[in-house]
């Protein structure tokens, strides 16, 4: 009977052991799982803030920047921002991670999608036609990335330092971010008009040499529209195709174009049109026309043109 007493107790204390150490392995793998988790965030953050080093670098100074390089390199800031997005999305957060996780994923959708916009207001910006609106547009942008800072400062790093102190874990804390650097300077329109005012070609560019657009053809669906009257099915929403030329010797860019038709003006826009080279903007006709209608159709001119008459043109077309 002793002998059996001391082996059910040495099998118990066995037990024990075992119990013990799998459950210090458990935590272990939860702790690891943390600090793996703290790192990949402090990881992409260090990422994040080296964009905006180079964003708001460019922006402050763009140095010898065209229109073009400049606007290139803010769509590679935007390419960047939203592979940060995608990572994070993508990250294993432990359970207890679980709202720094969603404040997170809140973080970086503001900042993907501000830098979104900004990239696509930015040639209209920096061009002449609606280059007020789209400025406006871009410092409504850097509010947003604002509030993203601000969540990540209240939120994020907070709740992750926070979980990671209930469970023991040092030296792990996760870095600060913040995206949108000196308080609320860019908030303002008139400082986001000035910076984008240095970019060479802008606005506040040489307006030398030879500059001009050319409207060199219109299409309603894919009938194209010329002297004689046109006829257009209306069984499906219409859409005014405008080709546009640029016949001078620069690059344009943020060129407006307005289709009237039955007192109704609708607009578009084309980002960027180089020397010699044609692009095409679409409008839809909504409601689309019935019967008989006239269509004009309108290109805005450039800074330094000279000759405007062929930006314009009118059509009879009949929607039935």
């Amino acid at each position: 009977m002793l002998r059996r007493a001391l082996a059910l107790g040495a099998g118990l204390l066995l037990l024990i052991l075992i119990v013990l150490g799998f459950k210090a392995c458990l935590d272990t793998r939860a702790d690891r799982a943390l600090s793996d988790y703290a790192e990949d965030v402090s990881q992409i953050v260090a990422e994040t803030d080296q964009t905006s080093k180079d964003f708001f670098g460019k922006l402050a100074d763009p140095g010898a920047l065209s229109v073009t390089e400049f606007t290139a390199e803010v769509n590679a800031d935007r390419s960047a921002m939203d592979n940060y997005a995608s990572r994070v999305d993508g990250l294993d957060a432990p359970g207890d991670m679980s709202r720094a996780q969603t404040a997170l994923e809140l973080t970086y959708e503001l900042r993907s999608s501000a830098m979104t916009e900004i990239a696509e207001k930015l040639p209209t910006a920096l061009g002449d036609a609606g280059a007020a609106k789209a400025t406006a547009g871009i410092a409504r942008q850097m509010q947003k990335l604002l509030a993203a800072d601000a969540i990540y400062a209240t939120v994020v790093r907070p709740e992750i330092d926070g979980v990671l102190a209930d469970n023991g874990i040092e030296g792990s804390d996760v870095a600060e971010s913040v995206f949108l650097p000196d308080g609320t300077k860019w908030l303002e329109e008139d400082t986001v008009a000035d910076a984008l005012g240095a970019v060479s070609g802008s606005i506040a560019g040489d307006t030398s040499g030879i500059h001009g657009l050319g409207l060199v053809g219109v299409g309603v669906n894919g009938t194209e529209l010329g002297e004689e009257v046109a006829s257009v099915s209306t069984e499906e929403t219409a859409e005014v195709e405008v080709e546009v030329e640029n016949q001078g010797e620069s690059t344009e860019n943020g060129i407006g174009v307005t289709v009237s038709v039955g007192g109704t003006e609708l607009e578009g826009s084309i980002e960027t049109i180089g020397a010699g080279e044609t692009s095409v903007v679409s409008i839809p006709l909504t409601p689309t026309p019935s019967g008989e209608v006239t269509l004009e159709v309108e290109v805005d001119t450039v800074p330094g043109e000279e000759v405007s008459e062929n930006n314009e043109a009118s059509f009879t077309v009949l929607f039935e």
